[in-house]
């Protein structure tokens, strides 16, 4: 998941560079929701560690 957001982030950098604005942004935004769902999911991973007694 957070391969696919720093994807998307490089290519939304690369898309303003050359100028495409409205990729840049839509791009930007997917990651964005893209980091968020694997910050989500990684704090979800460490809670049902923690409540099963394992160290993470």
């Amino acid at each position: 998941m957070l391969g696919w957001s720093l994807t998307f982030f490089i290519l939304a950098l690369l898309a303003a560079i050359l100028g495409f604005t409205g990729i840049a942004a839509s791009m930007a935004g997917i990651a964005r929701v893209l980091f968020f769902v694997f910050l989500v999911l990684l704090v979800v991973s460490a809670l049902a560690r923690a409540v099963r007694g394992q160290t993470p």
